[in-house]
């Protein structure tokens, strides 16, 4: 008999994982890391998607809410022959709402070494303006 290691928090990932799969809005799965940043007339959105083509993904905008989706399919050997799989398969979606309304017909996206790049530049309007406390 062997004996391991015990370390709960490893457990309690791996049980947050297998729950999150089930919660709602979530997917069967797998979820790119996002960055979302802002400059002054844009926010870049930057998502690690390695192994999807540029027919894999779709990028909606509407209002304020960006939301990137797609697929990533199984090309891979049989399942019964894999000894481990930690690379997510099947379709995601993630929604960010933006805080500032954007120019939707103007938003440009790239992908490029499993890297995507969505512009979304900020709607022309009033500047922020700071309201002094009296």
């Amino acid at each position: 008999m062997a004996f391991g290691r015990w370390d709960p928090i490893r457990d309690l990932l791996a049980i947050q994982h297998r729950l999150d799969r089930f919660g709602p809005g979530s997917t069967t799965g797998w979820v790119p890391p996002v960055d979302v940043h802002e400059t002054a007339d844009r926010y870049v959105v930057t998502a690690e998607v390695p192994g999807l083509r540029r027919e894999d993904v779709e990028i909606r905008v509407h209002d304020s809410h960006l939301t990137l989706s797609g697929v990533r399919r199984d090309e891979g050997a049989p399942c019964e022959q894999y000894h481990r799989i930690e690379r997510g398969r099947g379709a995601f979606s993630r929604t960010f709402e933006l805080p500032v309304p954007v120019r939707i017909d103007d938003v440009t996206a790239d992908l490029k070494d499993g890297v995507l790049i969505v512009i979304v530049p900020k709607a022309r309007g009033e500047a922020t303006r700071r309201i002094q406390v009296s």
